[in-house]
């Protein structure tokens, strides 16, 4: 859907009655009638909004099968679905870069691994020796499994056709050649608090993230793990 036409839907539910009657109908169909009763709504201030949404493209109107003189009206199907970000272009490779690929790049293939699936790696612009004790400990909490000594640099890791997602500020700002991030999700580094519960903080807003990115690759997919 074109830029304009989502503009348009935008613009069409963002009066508090249009929404609301958009809401009615996410989960069944109704008349008119039944829509201006069930929102205590004028029958005229009803059509004037039912017309907006029409020329918006979200709803059509059906006639009854019984009363042939009463008219029902649906939501177009996936229209609200096309109001998310656009796909991502299809890559051969997720790769999550950080400064030391001790922490949030490490965790970040790990969710991304068990939520979306396909080919997934994680480097770094200054790799540590060793993924960080508590990054290594937040991911069992949750089911997954680091490999203590799997860190690499970024030049060993990232090819052409990869898509680069910078999961820290410093590697989205020190990577400007090839290797530079399509994405950048700036995650604050839990090293240097150093506390379990920043780590799991780190853990949270990466899964966030990921599962908001998840139907820009896969619309309509379900990827909760």
């Amino acid at each position: 859907m074109s830029l304009v036409a989502r503009a348009r839907i935008h613009a069409a539910l963002g009066d508090p009655a249009r929404l609301a009657i958009g809401d009615a109908l996410t989960l069944g169909d109704a008349s008119p009638g039944e829509i201006a009763a069930d929102l205590s709504m004028p029958t005229n201030l009803v059509a004037h909004h039912l017309k907006v949404l029409q020329d918006a493209g979200l709803l059509v109107r059906t006639r009854s099968e019984g009363d042939r003189r009463r008219t029902y009206l649906r939501l177009v199907p996936g229209v609200l679905s096309s109001l998310t970000a656009p796909r991502l272009d299809s890559a051969e490779r997720v790769v999550f870069v950080c400064t030391h690929n001790s922490a949030r790049s490490q965790l970040a293939a790990a969710l991304w691994r068990r939520r979306i699936g396909g080919d997934v790696a994680s480097a770094g612009t200054i790799p540590a020796q060793r993924v960080h004790p508590r990054a290594v400990r937040v991911a069992h909490d949750h089911g997954l499994t680091l490999d203590p000594t799997g860190t690499h640099h970024v030049d060993d890791v990232v090819h052409d056709g990869d898509l680069i997602i910078a999961v820290c500020d410093n590697a989205h700002e020190d990577l400007t050649g090839p290797a530079r991030p399509r994405l950048h999700w700036s995650v604050p580094d839990p090293a240097r608090v150093d506390t379990d519960e920043a780590f799991q903080a780190a853990f949270t807003d990466l899964a966030d993230r990921i599962d908001r990115i998840a139907p820009a690759l896969h619309p309509g997919a379900d990827h909760h793990g």
